[in-house]
């Protein structure tokens, strides 16, 4: 795995009323501060949303509805994982909720038409002064696609 990264699996609360899941909790050892809760709204199975990556900000993802797929790649030159592509699919059906460190290159690609994220950042975003640097979506060679098997 990249250094820092972290897939954390949920157990949904299930009872005849429906279902409570608790995405992320301040006693959780991958957190670290909470700046904002901003949710993302792809309208169709194929749409990508890459590259990027932050300084200091630490994101937490969620997929509350749909699918989608994400990569990352590790971009720290100190780690011991620099330059290593992982790949995450996260979905509704499964939740859970993924652990983004500063310096990770990261995107996602919806799997299923209306795919919703909900993302948690440790930092409030500054238009003025933005914690990120982006790249082109087709950076590292990486293929988006759904590969068959």
């Amino acid at each position: 795995m990249i250094r820092d990264v972290r897939l954390i699996e949920l157990k949904p609360r299930v009872d005849d009323r429906g279902y409570l899941i608790k995405v992320l909790r301040a006693d959780d050892p991958h957190f670290t501060k909470f700046g904002e809760v901003y949710i993302v709204g792809d309208f169709a199975r194929g749409t990508v949303r890459a590259w990027h990556k932050h300084r200091v900000l630490w994101d937490y993802f969620h997929i509350s509805h749909g699918a989608a797929k994400f990569a990352l790649c590790d971009d720290r030159p100190d780690s011991p994982t620099y330059r290593k592509i992982e790949e995450y699919v996260l979905s509704a059906r499964n939740p859970s909720t993924l652990v983004v460190p500063p310096g990770v290159y990261h995107g996602w690609v919806a799997l299923e038409d209306d795919t919703q994220l909900v993302s948690i950042a440790s930092e409030l975003y500054d238009p003025d002064n933005p914690d990120e640097e982006r790249i082109p979506w087709n950076s590292f060679d990486y293929d988006w696609s759904v590969r068959f098997r």
